[in-house]
């Protein structure tokens, strides 16, 4: 099994916890405004949407949102909560999506459970489904974070230089680069 695989396993086994725990936040909601301010249009697709609650803003917000994540008790409990959205089960390193679908796509932290080997990958994937002006979001845990007690759920950690590395693999030019104590953060569109 690989890493994904390891993951989602560690999500469904305790699945009730992780519902409750995600849908006591919207990360949109409370950081989401440079995003959206960026975004030309309404479509988004929110990567590792879990149970939905920034679908939920998005769509709040007046976007045709899609979700898409591994869970599937996730996506069960967002398409029972948020039935104006689309849910799809799927791995973000193969978008189940044409090129250039959506003006936006927000990856809140989903993007670090993709093993370092397969993120430049991943991240073009992110690139060839959005629009030409399109731009996404992308946030990660930053080497240092305080890892998990848990070996259940597989987490990549990394440096600003790093991620920034990974950007311009994937042909993505930053707009907006925040650092954390623990977390990094882009907004960024295709290179032209």
């Amino acid at each position: 099994m690989d890493e994904l695989g390891r993951t989602r396993e560690g999500y469904e086994a305790d699945a009730e916890a992780y519902v409750d725990k995600y849908l006591s936040e919207s990360i949109a909601a409370r950081f989401g405004a440079a995003f959206t301010d960026a975004v030309d249009g309404d479509r988004l697709l929110d990567i590792g949407c879990g149970p939905g609650p920034d679908v939920e803003t998005f769509v709040d917000d007046g976007y045709d949102v899609a979700g898409l994540d591994i869970t599937r008790p996730f996506l069960r409990e967002a398409d029972d909560r948020i039935p104006e959205a689309a849910f799809v089960q799927g791995d973000m390193r193969y978008l189940p999506f044409d090129d250039a679908t959506f003006d936006g796509v927000w990856a809140s932290a989903s993007f670090h459970h993709v093993p370092r080997r397969e993120a430049a990958a991943t991240l073009r994937e992110c690139r060839r489904v959005l629009r030409a002006e399109g731009v996404a979001y992308v946030s990660v845990k930053r080497e240092g974070y305080e890892k998990p007690a848990d070996r259940d759920r597989y987490f990549e950690y990394y440096r600003p230089a790093e991620f920034r590395s990974l950007l311009d693999e994937a042909a993505l030019d930053e707009l907006e680069f925040r650092t954390g104590e623990n977390w990094l953060s882009v907004l960024a569109k295709p290179t032209a």
